[in-house]
């Protein structure tokens, strides 16, 4: 189950070409590397980003500025 991502991807990319299927599965077990180590970070800053819209958004709430500009539908970056 480990390696089926990269499997996947080395079939694709065998199909693509015809060639064997030596350049599918270095491709796959490469891109199956990378997605392994960046889906983590991805996950990380996608959360930190959350978290600081949040915060950002209740603490302007709290200090009784609207955060979202009624005109865009956007957060607003500079209290008005």
């Amino acid at each position: 189950m480990a390696n089926l991502l990269g499997a996947l991807i080395g079939a694709a990319i065998d199909r693509g070409d015809g060639d064997s299927g030596i350049k599918g599965a270095i491709i796959g077990t490469v891109a199956e590397s990378a997605i392994r180590v960046l889906a983590p970070i991805a996950a990380t800053w996608a959360l930190g980003w959350a978290v600081q819209y949040g915060v950002r958004k209740a603490w302007r709430a709290a200090a009784g500025a609207d955060p979202v500009d009624a005109e865009t539908g956007r957060l607003r970056t500079q209290p008005s």
